[in-house]
Protein backbone atom coordinates (compact mmCIF):
# COMPACT_ATOMS: atom_id res chain seq x y z
CA UNK A 1 0.00 0.00 0.00
CA UNK A 2 1.26 3.75 -0.64
CA UNK A 3 2.33 5.48 2.19
CA UNK A 4 -0.08 8.67 2.62
CA UNK A 5 1.81 12.22 2.78
CA UNK A 6 1.61 14.13 5.43
CA UNK A 7 -0.96 16.85 3.80
CA UNK A 8 -2.95 13.22 2.80
CA UNK A 9 -2.85 12.21 6.48
CA UNK A 10 -3.94 15.69 7.60
CA UNK A 11 -6.48 15.90 5.47
CA UNK A 12 -7.95 12.63 6.34
CA UNK A 13 -7.98 13.75 10.05
CA UNK A 14 -9.74 16.87 9.06
CA UNK A 15 -12.91 14.64 7.21
CA UNK A 16 -13.13 11.93 9.69
CA UNK A 17 -13.03 14.59 12.39
CA UNK A 18 -15.65 16.08 10.08
CA UNK A 19 -17.34 12.89 10.11
CA UNK A 20 -17.46 12.17 13.83
CA UNK A 21 -18.75 14.96 14.60
CA UNK A 22 -21.89 14.80 12.16
CA UNK A 23 -22.60 11.43 13.37
CA UNK A 24 -22.25 12.72 16.75
CA UNK A 25 -25.00 15.21 16.85
CA UNK A 26 -27.29 12.81 15.23
CA UNK A 27 -26.48 9.86 18.16
CA UNK A 28 -27.26 12.94 20.25
CA UNK A 29 -24.31 12.76 23.16
CA UNK A 30 -20.82 11.88 23.61
CA UNK A 31 -18.04 11.28 26.19
CA UNK A 32 -15.23 13.12 25.68
CA UNK A 33 -13.61 9.97 27.77
CA UNK A 34 -15.10 7.54 25.79
CA UNK A 35 -14.82 5.51 22.13
CA UNK A 36 -15.65 8.43 20.10
CA UNK A 37 -14.43 11.50 22.35
CA UNK A 38 -10.75 9.66 21.93
CA UNK A 39 -11.59 9.25 18.25
CA UNK A 40 -12.11 12.73 17.77
CA UNK A 41 -8.68 13.59 20.04
CA UNK A 42 -7.04 11.29 17.52
CA UNK A 43 -7.89 13.32 14.47
CA UNK A 44 -7.18 16.59 16.49
CA UNK A 45 -3.15 14.80 17.46
CA UNK A 46 -3.03 13.60 14.14
CA UNK A 47 -3.84 16.96 13.03
CA UNK A 48 -1.82 18.92 14.90
CA UNK A 49 -2.83 22.30 14.39
CA UNK A 50 -0.42 25.33 14.35
CA UNK A 51 -3.12 27.34 16.27
CA UNK A 52 -2.43 24.66 19.27
CA UNK A 53 1.13 25.11 19.51
CA UNK A 54 2.38 22.46 21.23
CA UNK A 55 -0.65 20.58 22.13
CA UNK A 56 1.37 17.03 21.19
CA UNK A 57 4.53 17.62 23.94
CA UNK A 58 2.52 15.85 26.69
CA UNK A 59 5.76 17.96 28.93
CA UNK A 60 4.05 21.40 28.58
CA UNK A 61 0.51 22.68 28.91
CA UNK A 62 0.11 24.81 25.98
CA UNK A 63 -0.61 28.02 26.64
CA UNK A 64 -1.09 30.38 23.90
CA UNK A 65 -4.02 27.65 22.98
CA UNK A 66 -5.85 27.45 25.89
CA UNK A 67 -5.72 31.71 25.82
CA UNK A 68 -7.44 31.21 22.46
CA UNK A 69 -9.90 29.01 22.99
CA UNK A 70 -10.74 30.51 26.38
CA UNK A 71 -11.49 33.87 24.79
CA UNK A 72 -13.77 31.69 22.58
CA UNK A 73 -16.03 29.44 25.24
CA UNK A 74 -18.16 30.82 28.13
CA UNK A 75 -17.01 31.88 31.23
CA UNK A 76 -16.78 28.13 33.42
CA UNK A 77 -16.74 26.15 30.93
CA UNK A 78 -13.76 24.24 32.31
CA UNK A 79 -16.02 23.47 35.32
CA UNK A 80 -18.50 22.07 33.73
CA UNK A 81 -19.72 18.15 33.19
CA UNK A 82 -22.38 18.30 31.74
CA UNK A 83 -22.78 20.50 28.29
CA UNK A 84 -25.86 20.72 25.50
CA UNK A 85 -25.98 22.02 22.23
CA UNK A 86 -29.47 23.16 21.31
CA UNK A 87 -30.79 25.05 18.97
CA UNK A 88 -33.81 26.29 20.70
CA UNK A 89 -33.93 29.15 23.01
CA UNK A 90 -35.81 28.21 25.64
CA UNK A 91 -34.72 30.76 28.32
CA UNK A 92 -36.91 33.75 28.27
CA UNK A 93 -38.63 34.50 31.94
CA UNK A 94 -35.87 31.82 33.17
CA UNK A 95 -33.60 32.77 36.02
CA UNK A 96 -30.78 31.42 34.01
CA UNK A 97 -27.81 33.51 32.89
CA UNK A 98 -27.06 34.18 29.25
CA UNK A 99 -23.29 34.31 28.88
CA UNK A 100 -20.97 35.64 25.38
CA UNK A 101 -17.51 34.93 25.11
CA UNK A 102 -15.34 37.13 24.76
CA UNK A 103 -14.36 36.63 20.84
CA UNK A 104 -17.21 34.75 19.51
CA UNK A 105 -20.98 35.65 19.43
CA UNK A 106 -22.55 33.05 20.50
CA UNK A 107 -24.90 32.75 23.43
CA UNK A 108 -25.17 30.08 26.31
CA UNK A 109 -26.66 29.96 29.73
CA UNK A 110 -25.31 28.61 32.82
CA UNK A 111 -28.03 26.26 34.61
CA UNK A 112 -25.84 25.57 37.70
CA UNK A 113 -22.37 25.17 38.50
CA UNK A 114 -21.83 22.38 36.40
CA UNK A 115 -24.07 22.51 33.30
CA UNK A 116 -23.67 24.58 30.73
CA UNK A 117 -26.48 25.12 27.55
CA UNK A 118 -24.77 26.56 24.04
CA UNK A 119 -27.32 27.84 21.67
CA UNK A 120 -26.39 27.32 18.08
CA UNK A 121 -27.86 29.84 15.45
CA UNK A 122 -24.78 30.05 13.35
CA UNK A 123 -24.94 26.62 11.69
CA UNK A 124 -22.81 23.13 11.33
CA UNK A 125 -19.49 25.62 11.38
CA UNK A 126 -20.22 26.59 15.14
CA UNK A 127 -20.49 22.84 15.85
CA UNK A 128 -17.10 22.14 15.00
CA UNK A 129 -15.99 24.97 16.35
CA UNK A 130 -16.77 24.42 19.86
CA UNK A 131 -16.12 20.39 19.53
CA UNK A 132 -12.53 20.97 18.69
CA UNK A 133 -11.75 23.50 21.35
CA UNK A 134 -13.30 21.03 24.16
CA UNK A 135 -11.29 18.41 22.60
CA UNK A 136 -8.30 20.91 22.76
CA UNK A 137 -9.24 21.38 26.39
CA UNK A 138 -9.70 17.86 27.56
CA UNK A 139 -6.17 16.92 26.00
CA UNK A 140 -4.57 19.73 28.15
CA UNK A 141 -6.41 18.75 30.87
CA UNK A 142 -5.32 15.56 30.68
CA UNK A 143 -2.14 17.11 31.11
CA UNK A 144 -2.66 19.08 34.08
CA UNK A 145 -4.05 15.65 35.98
CA UNK A 146 -0.66 14.09 35.26
CA UNK A 147 1.05 16.31 37.26
CA UNK A 148 -1.15 16.24 40.45
CA UNK A 149 0.44 13.53 41.93
CA UNK A 150 4.08 12.54 42.40
CA UNK A 151 5.58 9.24 41.85
CA UNK A 152 4.32 7.99 45.43
CA UNK A 153 0.76 8.80 44.44
CA UNK A 154 0.99 11.92 46.96
CA UNK A 155 -0.25 15.36 46.03
CA UNK A 156 2.63 17.20 44.55
CA UNK A 157 3.25 20.23 46.59
CA UNK A 158 2.60 22.61 44.14
CA UNK A 159 -0.44 21.12 43.20
CA UNK A 160 -1.66 21.83 46.97
CA UNK A 161 -0.42 25.45 46.71
CA UNK A 162 -2.13 26.22 43.28
CA UNK A 163 -5.14 24.51 45.36
CA UNK A 164 -4.78 26.76 48.13
CA UNK A 165 -4.63 30.45 45.60
CA UNK A 166 -7.45 29.17 44.21
CA UNK A 167 -9.45 28.64 47.62
CA UNK A 168 -8.25 32.24 49.14
CA UNK A 169 -10.33 34.93 49.61
CA UNK A 170 -9.08 38.47 48.04
CA UNK A 171 -5.93 39.45 46.49
CA UNK A 172 -2.58 37.80 46.69
CA UNK A 173 0.34 39.99 47.74
CA UNK A 174 3.39 41.02 45.44
CA UNK A 175 5.20 38.24 46.90
CA UNK A 176 2.56 35.49 46.62
CA UNK A 177 1.45 36.31 43.57
CA UNK A 178 5.03 35.43 42.15
CA UNK A 179 5.53 32.59 44.67
CA UNK A 180 2.22 31.31 43.38
CA UNK A 181 3.06 32.07 39.38
CA UNK A 182 6.47 29.90 39.86
CA UNK A 183 4.67 27.16 40.93
CA UNK A 184 2.26 27.13 38.33
CA UNK A 185 5.16 27.28 35.43
CA UNK A 186 6.54 23.81 37.28
CA UNK A 187 2.60 22.39 37.23
CA UNK A 188 2.45 23.63 33.02
CA UNK A 189 6.17 23.10 32.24
CA UNK A 190 6.43 26.40 30.75
CA UNK A 191 9.26 29.19 31.67
CA UNK A 192 7.73 31.35 34.71
CA UNK A 193 7.55 34.75 32.08
CA UNK A 194 5.53 32.80 29.68
CA UNK A 195 2.90 31.75 32.83
CA UNK A 196 2.99 35.15 34.27
CA UNK A 197 2.02 36.75 30.16
CA UNK A 198 -0.97 34.21 30.13
CA UNK A 199 -1.42 34.76 33.53
CA UNK A 200 -1.86 38.62 33.00
CA UNK A 201 -3.48 38.31 29.77
CA UNK A 202 -7.02 36.27 31.56
CA UNK A 203 -6.53 38.26 34.60
CA UNK A 204 -6.71 41.88 32.59
CA UNK A 205 -9.71 40.30 30.36
CA UNK A 206 -11.61 38.63 33.89
CA UNK A 207 -11.41 42.05 35.14
CA UNK A 208 -12.31 44.32 32.39
CA UNK A 209 -15.00 41.66 30.58
CA UNK A 210 -15.44 38.68 33.36
CA UNK A 211 -14.89 36.81 30.24
CA UNK A 212 -12.97 33.97 32.54
CA UNK A 213 -12.12 32.60 35.80
CA UNK A 214 -8.71 33.79 36.10
CA UNK A 215 -5.45 30.88 34.85
CA UNK A 216 -5.31 29.70 38.57
CA UNK A 217 -8.86 28.46 38.96
CA UNK A 218 -8.58 27.30 34.99
CA UNK A 219 -5.80 25.07 35.52
CA UNK A 220 -7.10 23.80 38.83
CA UNK A 221 -10.86 23.08 37.41
CA UNK A 222 -9.07 21.43 34.34
CA UNK A 223 -7.07 19.18 36.52
CA UNK A 224 -10.19 18.69 38.97
CA UNK A 225 -12.42 17.49 36.50
CA UNK A 226 -9.85 14.61 34.98
CA UNK A 227 -9.04 13.74 38.64
CA UNK A 228 -12.88 13.32 39.54
CA UNK A 229 -13.60 11.47 36.22
CA UNK A 230 -11.08 9.02 37.32
CA UNK A 231 -12.54 8.15 40.77
CA UNK A 232 -16.27 8.01 39.42
CA UNK A 233 -17.69 7.69 36.43
CA UNK A 234 -20.62 9.86 36.90
CA UNK A 235 -18.20 12.82 37.30
CA UNK A 236 -17.38 12.21 33.55
CA UNK A 237 -17.84 15.26 30.83
CA UNK A 238 -20.97 14.46 28.79
CA UNK A 239 -21.76 17.03 25.64
CA UNK A 240 -25.34 16.20 24.44
CA UNK A 241 -27.22 17.52 21.31
CA UNK A 242 -30.77 17.90 21.21
CA UNK A 243 -33.01 16.23 18.39
CA UNK A 244 -33.87 19.78 17.64
CA UNK A 245 -30.31 20.52 16.79
CA UNK A 246 -30.59 18.99 13.00
CA UNK A 247 -33.27 21.57 12.36
CA UNK A 248 -30.64 24.06 11.62
CA UNK A 249 -28.18 22.21 9.53
CA UNK A 250 -29.79 22.84 5.58
CA UNK A 251 -33.27 24.13 6.99
CA UNK A 252 -32.29 27.70 7.43
CA UNK A 253 -34.50 28.53 10.15
CA UNK A 254 -32.45 31.71 11.36
CA UNK A 255 -31.56 33.00 8.25
CA UNK A 256 -34.77 33.12 6.66
CA UNK A 257 -35.98 35.30 9.97
CA UNK A 258 -32.94 37.59 9.84
CA UNK A 259 -33.82 38.13 5.60
CA UNK A 260 -37.45 38.56 6.30
CA UNK A 261 -36.37 41.64 8.55
CA UNK A 262 -34.24 43.40 6.53
CA UNK A 263 -36.74 43.24 3.52
CA UNK A 264 -39.39 44.10 5.82
CA UNK A 265 -37.76 47.28 6.82
CA UNK A 266 -36.55 48.21 3.19
CA UNK A 267 -40.28 48.17 1.87
CA UNK A 268 -41.20 49.87 5.04
CA UNK A 269 -38.59 52.89 4.56
CA UNK A 270 -39.90 52.50 0.49
CA UNK A 271 -36.80 51.57 -1.05
CA UNK A 272 -37.29 47.70 -2.14
CA UNK A 273 -36.63 49.15 -5.64
CA UNK A 274 -33.90 50.64 -5.57
CA UNK A 275 -30.03 49.93 -6.24
CA UNK A 276 -28.81 47.73 -3.63
CA UNK A 277 -25.59 47.34 -3.07
CA UNK A 278 -24.43 44.29 -0.17
CA UNK A 279 -21.67 44.68 1.97
CA UNK A 280 -20.89 41.90 4.31
CA UNK A 281 -18.44 43.84 7.09
CA UNK A 282 -17.64 44.83 10.08
CA UNK A 283 -20.42 47.48 11.51
CA UNK A 284 -17.86 50.55 12.14
CA UNK A 285 -15.47 51.06 8.89
CA UNK A 286 -18.42 51.67 6.34
CA UNK A 287 -20.37 53.98 8.95
CA UNK A 288 -16.96 55.78 10.02
CA UNK A 289 -15.99 56.52 6.41
CA UNK A 290 -18.94 58.21 5.42
CA UNK A 291 -19.97 59.56 8.58
CA UNK A 292 -16.88 60.41 10.42
CA UNK A 293 -15.80 63.34 8.99
CA UNK A 294 -19.04 64.94 9.12
CA UNK A 295 -19.26 64.47 12.25
CA UNK A 296 -16.19 65.55 13.44
CA UNK A 297 -16.78 68.24 11.81
CA UNK A 298 -20.28 69.56 12.85
CA UNK A 299 -18.67 68.74 16.83
CA UNK A 300 -16.46 71.41 15.91
CA UNK A 301 -13.17 69.73 15.60
CA UNK A 302 -9.53 70.68 13.59
CA UNK A 303 -9.27 68.17 10.78
CA UNK A 304 -8.17 69.62 7.83
CA UNK A 305 -4.79 68.75 7.89
CA UNK A 306 -5.40 65.20 9.43
CA UNK A 307 -4.18 62.19 7.88
CA UNK A 308 -7.41 59.83 6.24
CA UNK A 309 -5.97 56.63 7.72
CA UNK A 310 -4.75 57.87 11.62
CA UNK A 311 -8.12 60.25 11.62
CA UNK A 312 -10.50 56.95 11.00
CA UNK A 313 -8.37 55.37 13.36
CA UNK A 314 -9.12 58.26 16.14
CA UNK A 315 -12.98 57.16 15.55
CA UNK A 316 -12.67 54.13 18.14
CA UNK A 317 -13.86 56.25 20.87
CA UNK A 318 -16.54 58.29 18.72
CA UNK A 319 -18.47 55.46 17.84
CA UNK A 320 -21.57 57.26 19.36
CA UNK A 321 -21.35 60.21 18.10
CA UNK A 322 -20.81 59.22 14.52
CA UNK A 323 -23.34 56.95 15.03
CA UNK A 324 -25.95 60.09 15.98
CA UNK A 325 -24.82 61.73 13.23
CA UNK A 326 -25.25 59.02 10.68
CA UNK A 327 -29.12 58.29 12.14
CA UNK A 328 -29.63 61.97 11.15
CA UNK A 329 -28.32 61.29 7.34
CA UNK A 330 -29.50 58.25 6.30
CA UNK A 331 -28.46 54.94 8.36
CA UNK A 332 -31.01 53.18 9.91
CA UNK A 333 -29.88 50.53 12.18
CA UNK A 334 -31.31 46.95 12.49
CA UNK A 335 -30.64 44.53 15.64
CA UNK A 336 -30.39 41.00 15.27
CA UNK A 337 -33.88 39.36 16.78
CA UNK A 338 -33.90 36.25 14.94
CA UNK A 339 -30.89 34.61 16.75
CA UNK A 340 -28.24 34.55 13.88
CA UNK A 341 -26.20 36.83 15.81
CA UNK A 342 -25.75 39.16 12.26
CA UNK A 343 -26.54 42.63 12.96
CA UNK A 344 -27.35 45.15 10.18
CA UNK A 345 -27.58 48.65 8.55
CA UNK A 346 -29.17 50.09 6.50
CA UNK A 347 -28.00 53.13 4.54
CA UNK A 348 -29.96 55.44 2.08
CA UNK A 349 -27.47 57.64 0.09
CA UNK A 350 -30.20 59.71 -1.08
CA UNK A 351 -29.85 61.24 2.14
CA UNK A 352 -26.27 62.43 2.50
CA UNK A 353 -27.04 65.63 1.58
CA UNK A 354 -24.81 68.33 3.90
CA UNK A 355 -22.72 65.16 4.29
CA UNK A 356 -19.12 66.11 4.24
CA UNK A 357 -16.88 63.23 3.02
CA UNK A 358 -13.28 63.42 3.87
CA UNK A 359 -10.87 65.29 1.26
CA UNK A 360 -9.10 61.58 0.65
CA UNK A 361 -12.14 59.63 0.22
CA UNK A 362 -12.25 60.37 -3.16
CA UNK A 363 -15.82 60.32 -3.43
CA UNK A 364 -17.98 62.75 -4.81
CA UNK A 365 -21.22 62.88 -1.90
CA UNK A 366 -23.25 64.91 -4.73
CA UNK A 367 -22.63 61.60 -6.78
CA UNK A 368 -24.83 59.57 -4.68
CA UNK A 369 -27.51 61.44 -4.59
CA UNK A 370 -27.29 61.20 -8.57
CA UNK A 371 -27.52 57.45 -8.12
CA UNK A 372 -29.43 57.05 -5.20
CA UNK A 373 -27.87 53.68 -4.09
CA UNK A 374 -29.13 51.82 -1.10
CA UNK A 375 -26.34 49.79 0.98
CA UNK A 376 -26.88 47.18 2.98
CA UNK A 377 -23.69 46.66 5.96
CA UNK A 378 -24.36 42.87 7.47
CA UNK A 379 -21.92 41.82 10.00
CA UNK A 380 -19.72 39.09 9.59
CA UNK A 381 -21.13 35.28 9.10
CA UNK A 382 -19.33 32.85 10.88
CA UNK A 383 -18.76 29.73 8.49
CA UNK A 384 -21.12 27.88 6.58
CA UNK A 385 -23.76 30.45 7.88
CA UNK A 386 -22.58 32.75 5.00
CA UNK A 387 -24.44 30.58 2.53
CA UNK A 388 -27.92 30.40 4.43
CA UNK A 389 -27.92 34.06 4.79
CA UNK A 390 -26.88 35.04 2.05
CA UNK A 391 -29.20 32.39 -0.37
CA UNK A 392 -31.92 34.00 1.78
CA UNK A 393 -31.01 37.41 1.74
CA UNK A 394 -31.09 37.51 -2.48
CA UNK A 395 -34.33 35.27 -3.34
CA UNK A 396 -37.26 37.58 -4.41
CA UNK A 397 -38.70 40.32 -1.97
CA UNK A 398 -42.18 39.19 -1.74
CA UNK A 399 -44.84 42.08 -1.42
CA UNK A 400 -48.49 41.14 -1.15
CA UNK A 401 -49.44 38.29 -3.47
CA UNK A 402 -46.81 39.86 -5.87
CA UNK A 403 -42.68 38.76 -5.77
CA UNK A 404 -39.99 41.47 -7.26
CA UNK A 405 -36.65 41.08 -7.46
CA UNK A 406 -33.77 43.37 -5.87
CA UNK A 407 -32.57 45.94 -7.96
CA UNK A 408 -29.04 44.53 -7.19
CA UNK A 409 -26.24 45.90 -8.05
CA UNK A 410 -23.40 44.42 -6.08
CA UNK A 411 -22.33 42.09 -2.86
CA UNK A 412 -19.18 42.89 -1.25
CA UNK A 413 -17.44 40.40 0.99
CA UNK A 414 -14.57 42.09 2.93
CA UNK A 415 -13.17 40.89 6.46
CA UNK A 416 -9.61 39.53 8.00
CA UNK A 417 -7.61 35.82 6.69
CA UNK A 418 -4.71 34.37 7.25
CA UNK A 419 -2.24 35.13 4.50
CA UNK A 420 0.08 32.30 3.49
CA UNK A 421 2.03 34.13 0.58
CA UNK A 422 2.90 37.54 2.18
CA UNK A 423 2.83 39.59 5.58
CA UNK A 424 0.16 40.48 8.31
CA UNK A 425 -1.64 43.36 7.41
CA UNK A 426 -1.47 42.40 4.05
CA UNK A 427 -4.73 42.80 1.74
CA UNK A 428 -5.51 39.44 -0.33
CA UNK A 429 -8.08 39.58 -3.13
CA UNK A 430 -9.81 36.25 -4.24
CA UNK A 431 -9.92 35.35 -7.69
CA UNK A 432 -11.27 31.79 -7.02
CA UNK A 433 -12.35 29.69 -3.49
CA UNK A 434 -11.12 26.39 -2.79
CA UNK A 435 -13.70 24.31 -0.28
CA UNK A 436 -11.48 22.19 1.90
CA UNK A 437 -12.85 18.61 1.75
CA UNK A 438 -15.48 19.29 -0.66
CA UNK A 439 -15.36 19.80 -4.79
CA UNK A 440 -16.92 23.18 -4.42
CA UNK A 441 -14.38 25.04 -6.50
CA UNK A 442 -15.86 28.46 -7.41
CA UNK A 443 -14.08 30.84 -9.55
CA UNK A 444 -14.21 34.55 -8.87
CA UNK A 445 -14.99 37.38 -11.06
CA UNK A 446 -13.86 39.66 -8.62
CA UNK A 447 -14.51 43.32 -9.31
CA UNK A 448 -11.63 44.58 -7.67
CA UNK A 449 -7.92 44.20 -8.95
CA UNK A 450 -4.80 45.37 -7.55
CA UNK A 451 -4.49 48.66 -9.02
CA UNK A 452 -7.67 49.86 -7.54
CA UNK A 453 -5.58 50.63 -4.10
CA UNK A 454 -2.92 52.94 -3.65
CA UNK A 455 0.10 51.47 -3.34
CA UNK A 456 0.31 51.73 0.47
CA UNK A 457 0.17 47.76 1.67
CA UNK A 458 0.96 45.07 -0.81
CA UNK A 459 -1.88 43.28 -2.54
CA UNK A 460 -1.95 39.90 -2.94
CA UNK A 461 -4.31 37.92 -5.41
CA UNK A 462 -5.32 34.19 -6.15
CA UNK A 463 -7.12 31.78 -4.71
CA UNK A 464 -8.44 31.58 -1.33
CA UNK A 465 -9.17 28.58 0.75
CA UNK A 466 -12.22 28.14 2.48
CA UNK A 467 -11.65 25.77 5.45
CA UNK A 468 -13.44 23.89 7.97
CA UNK A 469 -12.63 25.95 10.72
CA UNK A 470 -9.36 28.03 11.46
CA UNK A 471 -8.75 25.83 14.41
CA UNK A 472 -8.12 22.29 11.95
CA UNK A 473 -5.38 23.67 9.75
CA UNK A 474 -1.95 22.09 10.54
CA UNK A 475 1.40 22.94 8.01
CA UNK A 476 1.14 20.12 5.77
CA UNK A 477 -2.24 21.63 4.64
CA UNK A 478 -1.72 24.53 4.18
CA UNK A 479 1.09 24.19 2.22
CA UNK A 480 -0.62 22.20 0.07
CA UNK A 481 -3.45 24.97 -0.91
CA UNK A 482 0.03 26.90 -1.34
CA UNK A 483 1.78 24.74 -3.76
CA UNK A 484 -1.02 22.84 -5.36
CA UNK A 485 -3.44 25.71 -5.47
CA UNK A 486 -1.40 28.72 -5.48
CA UNK A 487 -3.99 29.99 -2.20
CA UNK A 488 -2.54 33.41 -1.26
CA UNK A 489 -4.87 32.92 2.11
CA UNK A 490 -7.53 30.86 4.00
CA UNK A 491 -10.59 31.99 5.55
CA UNK A 492 -13.96 30.75 6.50
CA UNK A 493 -16.96 32.44 4.87
CA UNK A 494 -16.14 33.01 1.07
CA UNK A 495 -16.90 29.93 -0.74
CA UNK A 496 -20.22 29.21 1.26
CA UNK A 497 -21.10 33.24 0.00
CA UNK A 498 -20.18 32.46 -3.44
CA UNK A 499 -22.46 29.00 -3.80
CA UNK A 500 -24.74 31.32 -2.50
CA UNK A 501 -24.32 34.00 -5.25
CA UNK A 502 -24.02 31.36 -8.33
CA UNK A 503 -27.09 29.40 -6.92
CA UNK A 504 -28.62 32.83 -7.12
CA UNK A 505 -27.63 33.66 -10.84
CA UNK A 506 -28.62 29.84 -11.89
CA UNK A 507 -32.36 30.46 -10.39
CA UNK A 508 -32.55 34.01 -11.97
CA UNK A 509 -32.86 35.65 -8.44
CA UNK A 510 -29.90 38.34 -9.54
CA UNK A 511 -28.64 39.41 -13.08
CA UNK A 512 -25.64 37.30 -13.99
CA UNK A 513 -23.23 40.73 -14.41
CA UNK A 514 -23.85 41.70 -10.44
CA UNK A 515 -20.49 42.83 -9.51
CA UNK A 516 -19.00 40.30 -6.89
CA UNK A 517 -15.85 41.95 -4.48
CA UNK A 518 -13.73 40.15 -2.34
CA UNK A 519 -11.06 41.56 -0.09
CA UNK A 520 -9.13 40.33 3.16
CA UNK A 521 -6.76 41.82 5.10
CA UNK A 522 -4.04 39.67 6.67
CA UNK A 523 -4.76 39.03 10.59
CA UNK A 524 -2.47 36.52 10.67
CA UNK A 525 0.14 33.72 9.19
CA UNK A 526 -0.59 30.42 9.91
CA UNK A 527 2.62 29.16 8.34
CA UNK A 528 5.04 31.41 10.49
CA UNK A 529 6.04 30.47 14.19
CA UNK A 530 4.12 32.33 16.77
CA UNK A 531 2.01 34.26 14.02
CA UNK A 532 -1.18 32.38 14.41
CA UNK A 533 -4.28 33.93 15.58
CA UNK A 534 -3.49 32.68 19.12
CA UNK A 535 -0.46 35.02 19.42
CA UNK A 536 -3.44 37.42 19.43
CA UNK A 537 -5.20 40.74 17.63
CA UNK A 538 -3.43 42.69 15.34
CA UNK A 539 -4.53 45.89 17.32
CA UNK A 540 -3.68 49.20 15.36
CA UNK A 541 -1.78 47.44 12.26
CA UNK A 542 -5.66 46.21 11.26
CA UNK A 543 -6.88 49.69 10.63
CA UNK A 544 -4.92 50.78 7.90
CA UNK A 545 -5.86 47.60 5.56
CA UNK A 546 -9.77 47.66 6.71
CA UNK A 547 -10.04 51.11 5.89
CA UNK A 548 -8.58 51.21 2.58
CA UNK A 549 -10.48 48.24 1.36
CA UNK A 550 -13.64 49.77 3.25
CA UNK A 551 -12.62 53.01 0.54
CA UNK A 552 -11.91 51.07 -2.61
CA UNK A 553 -15.36 49.04 -2.36
CA UNK A 554 -17.29 52.56 -1.45
CA UNK A 555 -15.40 54.26 -4.29
CA UNK A 556 -16.61 51.39 -6.83
CA UNK A 557 -20.16 51.84 -5.40
CA UNK A 558 -20.28 55.36 -5.34
CA UNK A 559 -18.39 55.80 -9.18
CA UNK A 560 -19.48 55.88 -12.36
CA UNK A 561 -19.06 52.21 -12.83
CA UNK A 562 -20.84 50.79 -9.94
CA UNK A 563 -24.66 50.57 -11.62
Amino acid sequence: MQELTKSQRARLAIREFKVITDSLAIRGFYRPSGRLGKALEGCLRDLSPEIYGTMNDSRVVELKGLEYVIDRLPQGIEESTKIILTDEDQFDETPFKAIEPLKRRRTSYRINDRELCFIISRGISEIYDIITHMVFLNIEAKKIYKRIQDDYGNPRMEWKELERVVNKKGELSVSDLDSALWNLSIILGRPYHETRESYESLERKRKENKSNNGLFSLIYSLGRRIENEHQSKDEALVIYFTPSLMKIIGHHHYGKIWASDIKALLVELGLEARPFHIISANLHSVVNLIYGFSAMKEAGNQLDDTDFYRFLGGLRDKSEMVLDHAEDHGLVSLPDRSGANIDCQVIDTAKLEGVAFHPDFGVDPGKANDEKPVILVMDYAFGAQAFELMENLVKPLSIGDEASLFNLGSISIMGKAGILSGETGDIMLATAHVCEGTSDNYIVENDLVPGDFDGEIAVCEGPMATVLGTSLQNRDVLEMFLSDWRAVGLEMEGGHYQKAISAAIIKGFIPKGTRTRYAYYASDNPLMTGNTLAAGAMGEEGVKPTYMITKVILQKIFGPTSF
